[in-house]
Protein backbone atom coordinates (compact mmCIF):
# COMPACT_ATOMS: atom_id res chain seq x y z
CA UNK A 1 0.00 0.00 0.00
CA UNK A 2 2.97 2.32 0.59
CA UNK A 3 3.60 2.41 -3.17
CA UNK A 4 0.20 4.10 -3.62
CA UNK A 5 1.53 7.07 -1.64
CA UNK A 6 4.79 7.24 -3.60
CA UNK A 7 3.65 7.23 -7.23
CA UNK A 8 5.66 9.78 -9.29
CA UNK A 9 2.60 11.28 -11.03
CA UNK A 10 4.61 12.73 -13.91
CA UNK A 11 1.40 13.15 -15.91
CA UNK A 12 0.17 15.68 -13.34
CA UNK A 13 3.49 17.51 -13.10
CA UNK A 14 3.30 17.96 -16.89
CA UNK A 15 0.14 20.07 -16.46
CA UNK A 16 2.03 22.81 -14.60
CA UNK A 17 2.73 25.65 -17.03
CA UNK A 18 5.27 27.71 -15.06
CA UNK A 19 7.92 26.98 -12.42
CA UNK A 20 6.34 27.49 -8.98
CA UNK A 21 8.00 29.18 -6.02
CA UNK A 22 5.60 28.15 -3.26
CA UNK A 23 3.67 24.88 -3.47
CA UNK A 24 0.89 23.40 -1.36
CA UNK A 25 0.12 19.72 -1.90
CA UNK A 26 -3.12 18.44 -0.40
CA UNK A 27 -2.73 14.75 0.37
CA UNK A 28 1.03 14.78 -0.11
CA UNK A 29 1.59 11.13 0.88
CA UNK A 30 5.29 10.55 1.46
CA UNK A 31 6.27 13.70 -0.40
CA UNK A 32 7.50 12.10 -3.63
CA UNK A 33 5.69 14.54 -5.93
CA UNK A 34 7.94 17.34 -4.66
CA UNK A 35 10.82 15.84 -6.67
CA UNK A 36 9.32 17.45 -9.78
CA UNK A 37 9.94 20.92 -8.33
CA UNK A 38 13.43 21.01 -6.80
CA UNK A 39 13.84 24.79 -7.18
CA UNK A 40 10.88 25.88 -5.04
CA UNK A 41 11.47 28.16 -2.07
CA UNK A 42 8.71 26.48 -0.03
CA UNK A 43 6.83 23.22 -0.39
CA UNK A 44 4.00 22.59 2.07
CA UNK A 45 2.05 19.37 2.44
CA UNK A 46 -1.15 18.28 4.16
CA UNK A 47 -1.44 14.56 4.88
CA UNK A 48 -3.98 12.68 7.05
CA UNK A 49 -1.93 9.49 7.47
CA UNK A 50 0.58 10.03 10.27
CA UNK A 51 3.21 7.60 8.96
CA UNK A 52 3.17 9.19 5.51
CA UNK A 53 3.27 12.70 6.99
CA UNK A 54 6.39 11.77 8.94
CA UNK A 55 8.02 10.47 5.76
CA UNK A 56 7.06 13.63 3.88
CA UNK A 57 8.56 15.79 6.62
CA UNK A 58 12.01 14.69 5.48
CA UNK A 59 11.36 16.10 1.99
CA UNK A 60 9.05 19.09 2.43
CA UNK A 61 9.49 22.40 4.23
CA UNK A 62 6.29 22.05 6.25
CA UNK A 63 3.79 19.22 6.71
CA UNK A 64 0.41 19.58 8.43
CA UNK A 65 -1.12 16.34 9.71
CA UNK A 66 -4.85 15.83 9.26
CA UNK A 67 -7.60 16.59 6.77
CA UNK A 68 -7.33 19.73 4.69
CA UNK A 69 -10.60 21.10 6.06
CA UNK A 70 -9.01 21.32 9.52
CA UNK A 71 -6.07 23.39 8.28
CA UNK A 72 -7.66 25.85 5.85
CA UNK A 73 -7.74 28.72 8.34
CA UNK A 74 -4.06 28.23 9.17
CA UNK A 75 -2.89 28.50 5.56
CA UNK A 76 -1.62 31.93 4.47
CA UNK A 77 -3.79 33.87 2.03
CA UNK A 78 -2.70 34.70 -1.54
CA UNK A 79 0.48 32.71 -0.98
CA UNK A 80 0.83 29.56 -3.09
CA UNK A 81 1.40 29.76 -6.83
CA UNK A 82 0.80 26.02 -7.21
CA UNK A 83 -1.70 23.87 -5.32
CA UNK A 84 -1.74 20.12 -5.98
CA UNK A 85 -4.74 17.85 -5.33
CA UNK A 86 -3.77 14.40 -6.59
CA UNK A 87 -6.52 11.85 -5.88
CA UNK A 88 -7.98 13.67 -2.90
CA UNK A 89 -11.28 15.25 -4.01
CA UNK A 90 -12.98 11.86 -4.03
CA UNK A 91 -12.23 11.48 -0.31
CA UNK A 92 -13.95 14.75 0.67
CA UNK A 93 -17.47 15.29 1.97
CA UNK A 94 -17.71 18.59 0.08
CA UNK A 95 -14.89 18.95 -2.48
CA UNK A 96 -16.41 22.09 -3.98
CA UNK A 97 -16.29 23.87 -0.62
CA UNK A 98 -12.63 22.94 -0.24
CA UNK A 99 -11.78 24.16 -3.74
CA UNK A 100 -13.54 27.46 -3.10
CA UNK A 101 -11.60 27.87 0.15
CA UNK A 102 -8.31 27.13 -1.60
CA UNK A 103 -8.90 30.00 -4.03
CA UNK A 104 -8.08 32.50 -1.30
CA UNK A 105 -4.78 30.70 -0.64
CA UNK A 106 -3.56 31.06 -4.23
CA UNK A 107 -1.23 33.82 -5.32
CA UNK A 108 -2.24 35.87 -8.39
CA UNK A 109 -1.43 33.88 -11.51
CA UNK A 110 -1.34 30.63 -9.56
CA UNK A 111 -2.53 27.23 -10.73
CA UNK A 112 -4.26 24.26 -9.14
CA UNK A 113 -3.67 20.83 -10.67
CA UNK A 114 -4.88 17.40 -9.69
CA UNK A 115 -6.61 14.17 -10.55
CA UNK A 116 -9.55 11.95 -9.60
CA UNK A 117 -10.54 8.39 -10.54
CA UNK A 118 -12.78 8.03 -13.59
CA UNK A 119 -15.88 6.08 -12.59
CA UNK A 120 -16.79 5.65 -16.28
CA UNK A 121 -13.74 3.59 -17.15
CA UNK A 122 -14.46 0.48 -19.19
CA UNK A 123 -13.54 -1.92 -16.40
CA UNK A 124 -16.23 -0.48 -14.15
CA UNK A 125 -18.75 -0.30 -17.00
CA UNK A 126 -18.15 -4.00 -17.56
CA UNK A 127 -18.64 -4.71 -13.88
CA UNK A 128 -21.91 -2.78 -13.72
CA UNK A 129 -23.44 -3.57 -17.11
CA UNK A 130 -22.22 -7.12 -17.69
CA UNK A 131 -21.56 -8.51 -14.22
CA UNK A 132 -24.36 -6.41 -12.66
CA UNK A 133 -22.17 -5.76 -9.63
CA UNK A 134 -20.38 -2.93 -7.82
CA UNK A 135 -17.61 -4.17 -5.53
CA UNK A 136 -15.75 -1.89 -3.17
CA UNK A 137 -12.07 -2.73 -2.76
CA UNK A 138 -9.06 -1.59 -0.74
CA UNK A 139 -7.58 0.58 -3.51
CA UNK A 140 -8.59 1.90 -6.92
CA UNK A 141 -11.63 3.65 -8.33
CA UNK A 142 -13.97 1.85 -5.92
CA UNK A 143 -11.75 2.39 -2.89
CA UNK A 144 -13.80 1.86 0.27
CA UNK A 145 -12.86 5.34 1.49
CA UNK A 146 -14.16 7.20 -1.58
CA UNK A 147 -17.10 9.48 -0.88
CA UNK A 148 -17.46 11.07 -4.34
CA UNK A 149 -17.36 9.67 -7.85
CA UNK A 150 -16.67 11.57 -11.08
CA UNK A 151 -17.13 11.20 -14.81
CA UNK A 152 -15.40 13.49 -17.29
CA UNK A 153 -18.61 15.48 -17.73
CA UNK A 154 -19.47 15.74 -14.04
CA UNK A 155 -15.91 16.69 -13.08
CA UNK A 156 -15.91 19.58 -15.54
CA UNK A 157 -19.23 20.81 -14.17
CA UNK A 158 -18.14 20.48 -10.53
CA UNK A 159 -14.93 22.40 -11.20
CA UNK A 160 -16.66 25.21 -13.11
CA UNK A 161 -19.22 25.62 -10.33
CA UNK A 162 -16.43 26.49 -7.87
CA UNK A 163 -15.67 29.72 -9.72
CA UNK A 164 -12.30 28.59 -11.01
CA UNK A 165 -11.37 28.96 -14.67
CA UNK A 166 -10.96 25.41 -16.00
CA UNK A 167 -7.92 25.44 -18.27
CA UNK A 168 -7.85 21.69 -18.79
CA UNK A 169 -9.83 18.59 -17.90
CA UNK A 170 -9.23 15.25 -19.59
CA UNK A 171 -8.40 11.57 -19.28
CA UNK A 172 -5.06 10.16 -18.16
CA UNK A 173 -3.61 6.71 -17.52
CA UNK A 174 -5.26 4.30 -19.91
CA UNK A 175 -6.30 0.99 -18.43
CA UNK A 176 -3.66 -0.90 -20.41
CA UNK A 177 -0.96 1.31 -18.90
CA UNK A 178 -1.64 -0.59 -15.69
CA UNK A 179 -2.63 -3.98 -17.11
CA UNK A 180 -0.50 -4.25 -20.28
CA UNK A 181 -1.20 -3.63 -23.97
CA UNK A 182 -2.52 -7.13 -24.53
CA UNK A 183 -5.57 -6.00 -22.56
CA UNK A 184 -6.20 -3.01 -24.86
CA UNK A 185 -8.61 -4.58 -27.36
CA UNK A 186 -11.66 -4.81 -25.10
CA UNK A 187 -11.34 -1.23 -23.72
CA UNK A 188 -11.00 0.05 -27.30
CA UNK A 189 -14.18 -1.76 -28.27
CA UNK A 190 -16.00 -0.24 -25.30
CA UNK A 191 -14.70 3.19 -26.32
CA UNK A 192 -16.29 2.84 -29.76
CA UNK A 193 -19.65 2.07 -28.14
CA UNK A 194 -19.64 4.29 -25.05
CA UNK A 195 -17.10 7.04 -25.79
CA UNK A 196 -13.36 7.69 -25.56
CA UNK A 197 -13.55 8.79 -21.93
CA UNK A 198 -14.04 5.12 -20.97
CA UNK A 199 -10.42 4.44 -21.96
CA UNK A 200 -9.01 6.29 -18.98
CA UNK A 201 -8.54 5.15 -15.43
CA UNK A 202 -8.23 8.70 -14.14
CA UNK A 203 -9.13 12.29 -14.97
CA UNK A 204 -6.76 15.25 -14.63
CA UNK A 205 -7.41 18.97 -14.41
CA UNK A 206 -5.73 22.37 -14.26
CA UNK A 207 -7.49 25.40 -12.77
CA UNK A 208 -6.66 29.07 -12.34
CA UNK A 209 -8.22 32.07 -10.68
CA UNK A 210 -10.50 34.25 -12.81
CA UNK A 211 -8.97 37.50 -14.05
Amino acid sequence: MDSYYELPRTEIAALVTRPPKRVLEVGCGGGSFSAHFPEVSEYWGIEPVQAMAERASAKLHKVLVGMVEAHLDALPDAYFDLIVCNDVLEHMIDPQAVLRALQSKMAPGGELVGSVPNVRNSQLLKEVLVEKDWRYVDAGTLDRTHLRFFTLKSLGRVLRETGFVVDHVGGINTLWKWRGRRHALIPLAWAVIFGKDTLYNQLAFRLRLPS
